[in-house]
This record gives C-alpha cells, structure tokens and sequence, in this order.
C-alpha cells in the first residue's frame, strides 16, 4: 500500500502524468484512504516541489508539468472527496482581470491550490468586475485571487476592489493580486490584501491568510 502512495509522490515530484494516475488508480481500487492519498501522495509531493522551486533546483516548466501530473490524480479523486465530504481548508476564486486572456499563472495557483487542499473556483480569463462580486456573493470564498499579465489590464484590479466595497462585500473577502507587472507597492495602493511573485508564493500566502 505505501508503494502506491510513494509512486503518486513519485510521478508528482517527477512531473510523470500517467505514473500519478495509474498509482491513484490502484490506490483507488485497493481502498486507500482517499485524504491519505491526497495528503501523502500529492500535497507532500507538492510541498517538495515548492521547496526546490524555491531553492532554484526546480524552475517554471518542472513546476508546471508537477502540477498537471498532480492534476491528472485531482481528477479521479475529487468526485471521491466530494463523496465523503473531506472538508477543504479554504475556498477561493481566481480570475484573470478584464481585457486580459493570459492563464498559465492563474491556472498554476489554481492546481498548487487544490493540492494543498483548498476549494477552487476558477473564473477563467478576461474576468469583469461584476463577474468578480457575483462570484464573492454567491460563493463566500475567504479568498479573491486577481492576475494581470500586461500593464494595461492591472488598471482593471481597483476597480474590482471598488466594486466589491460599492457591493458591501469587501470586509468579507482577503484579496490577494498577482502577475508580471504587478508589485507590492501597487498591491498596497490598490488596497489589496497580499502579492505573491510566483505560484508557490502564492499558495503559501493564501495559506497564511486562511490561517489569519
């Protein structure tokens, strides 16, 4: 049993897609505990993923293709999570602000997301600000996660913020900016709540803003 579980961590930490389904799989059908997969299987994997991102051992594409093996795993097991009710740590909603189609970061913070255990609701691209509230009114994340790629479209971050004060929901929600241009000094005068540089920052910042 523990060799399935060391071959999900395996095919994560290696970015080998077919490795972490054929062991979740089997994990699966040999009734494993489905958050002992999810735990020991992919979010340690993830973790150690993060840390030799951090340590530049790891960069941008082996951080992709972790994250997508590990997507590859997500796919059989949510319907499993959902079945037995295992409580996500958070709920967060992700977008990329209006006039901007670029996802990759957005997506990538999606994926490290839900390995670490977190309910995403992903908005997709080109997201306006009436989409943003709507999505914060019905949903009730704790999280509200923007990204911008272009210095054009990151003008379209306060007017989200301002949306969602005119709506009374601000207080309700921790917001969190990201993407090329976007920098702390600007998170600060847009009134955002935090800035991450990278998706594992990101993951680790949602984390610590859940745990606030």
């Amino acid at each position: 049993m523990d060799e399935i579980i060391k071959g999900i961590y395996t095919g994560v930490l290696e970015g080998d897609h077919d490795l972490v389904v054929e062991n979740v799989q089997q994990a699966i059908d040999s009734h494993v505990n489905t958050e002992k997969i999810l735990k020991e299987g992919m979010m340690s994997a993830m973790a150690e993923v993060g840390r030799l991102f951090e340590e530049s051992e790891y960069f941008v594409p082996e951080l992709l293709v972790a994250a997508r093996a590990m997507q590859g795993g997500m796919e059989l097991l949510k319907p499993l999570l959902v079945a037995e009710d295992v409580e996500p740590i958070g709920k967060v909603v992700l977008g990329t602000v209006k006039g901007d189609l670029h996802d990759i970061g957005k997506n990538l913070v999606g994926i490290m997301l839900e390995g670490a255990g977190f309910e995403v609701i992903d908005l997709g691209t080109d997201v306006d600000a009436e989409k943003f509230v709507k999505a914060v009114k019905n949903s009730k994340p704790q999280i509200l996660g923007m990204s911008a790629l272009l210095t054009t479209t990151m003008a379209n971050m306060p007017f989200v913020i301002e949306a969602l004060k005119n709506a009374g929901l601000r207080d309700s929600v921790k917001i969190m900016v990201g993407g090329a241009p976007i920098t702390q000094t600007f998170a600060q005068q847009i009134g955002a709540d935090g800035y991450a540089p990278d998706a594992n920052q990101a993951a680790k910042l949602l984390i610590s803003l859940i745990k606030k």
